[in-house]
């Protein structure tokens, strides 16, 4: 068997692998990523793709920062004639305890400190600004005007199709089927058609599916799936409305590019694992709970109902650290909020694998914090 070599192995082509295949090839490096299927087909690609700098701790607000200072020229720079479809209409926190209202501002105090322009809303201001949205039961809200969304689809495609212009090589369809390690280091991966490449790094970057994949060199990795739904309804008068995350029971929606609606909803009850089947409690809950915010919306036509994975932590946030066999770098846990983090985490994946100092302190995103029991816990999460 012929062995493949290549400087840096990225398994998984998800936006954050596809994001750093392209930082790394940008820079004149050679590198390979396997993806099992097409590049978005896991959690990047059915994301509901909001874009916000509304976080609790230091580090996720300052790696948000940077993605919303890229997020306006990306489509530009990455040039491949694909709609972002970036739009910065708002995201928007919505309370209904007292309880919650303050943690929004607590979450916007620490946000202003760094620089990012979110703000406290009264109910009339909410009113003075968006007069569609029915404020029944509201008492405030936490908003930046700077945030919005973006097209999921187009930013991993476009990401990838970039990396390949400037010369990575993106095998899609081409599952690994496990990595190699030697005398403690990370050697390569093997895929499923019996391919061998060997790199001295590797990142593995595969969402819920990180952890199978890490277990074939012996890293246990805290993470598990969780399914959750989106629909989508037909395209209706474009009106700018923010994404609009509802604090009481976890509904969220947004208007795209082209004026349709995204209905969103957070579900215990949804199955922990990698089944991608529709919910009819999820269409009859979401519509319910939007419906009493949005009652503009009555009549509209659903088009579409979806599902995919979130990979998940026990503290609901990322891990981006180094593991126990040199060489192997992992990215993965976001816990639904890892789309928009794909410049940031690219950027940072590229500066750990070419042994460059990360632009922000990643401390908290370290892998050991779980046998520490220093649990890392996100006050901004859904």
């Amino acid at each position: 068997m012929t062995v493949k070599t290549t400087d840096f192995i990225i398994v998984g082509g998800g936006v954050h692998g596809a994001s750093t295949a392209y930082q790394l090839a940008k820079a004149g490096h050679k590198v390979t990523l396997f993806e099992t299927r097409y590049l978005g087909a896991g959690g990047s690609g059915r994301s509901a793709a909001g874009l916000r700098q509304h976080f609790g701790t230091e580090v996720n607000c300052l790696m948000a920062k940077y993605n919303i200072q890229q997020f306006p020229t990306l489509e530009q720079e990455l040039d491949t004639g694909m709609d972002l479809e970036f739009r910065q209409w708002g995201y928007m926190w919505v309370a209904y305890k007292d309880s919650v209202l303050d943690q929004l501002q607590k979450n916007v105090d620490l946000q202003v400190s760094l620089d990012i322009p979110s703000e406290m809303l009264t109910p009339e201001e909410i009113h003075a600004r968006w007069p569609y949205l029915c404020l029944d039961g509201i008492i405030g809200a936490a908003f930046c005007g700077e945030d919005g969304h973006i097209n999921p689809q187009t930013l991993t495609l476009s990401y990838g199709h970039a990396a390949r212009r400037h010369g990575a090589v993106i095998k899609t369809f081409c599952p690994v089927k496990k990595l190699l390690a030697e005398n403690g280091k990370i050697k390569g991966v093997v895929t499923e058609d019996g391919e061998e490449w060997h790199a001295d790094k590797v990142l593995l970057a595969a969402g819920a599916w990180t952890k199978e994949l890490a277990l074939t060199v012996g890293v246990d990795i805290p993470v598990y799936p969780e399914r959750h739904n989106l629909l989508v309804s037909e395209p209706v008068e474009v009106f700018e409305c923010p994404m609009v995350l509802c604090m009481d029971d976890g509904a969220y929606f947004k208007q795209c590019a082209n004026g349709t609606f995204l209905f969103g909803r957070d579900d215990q009850d949804e199955p922990r694992d990698f089944s991608e089947g529709n919910s009819a409690k999820f269409l009859e809950g979401v519509t319910t709970s939007v419906m009493k915010r949005m009652p503009a919306l009555r009549g509209a036509r659903v088009v579409r109902q979806w599902s995919g994975p979130y990979d998940n932590t026990p503290d609901h946030n990322a891990i981006i650290d180094w593991t126990p066999v040199e060489g192997l770098l992992i990215d993965c846990g976001w816990s639904g909020h890892g789309l928009q983090f794909g410049p940031s985490a690219g950027f940072l994946c590229k500066q750990l694998l070419t042994g460059e100092k990360p632009f922000v302190d990643i401390h908290r995103y370290r892998l050991a914090r779980f046998a520490e029991n220093d649990l890392f816990f996100e006050p901004a999460f859904i």
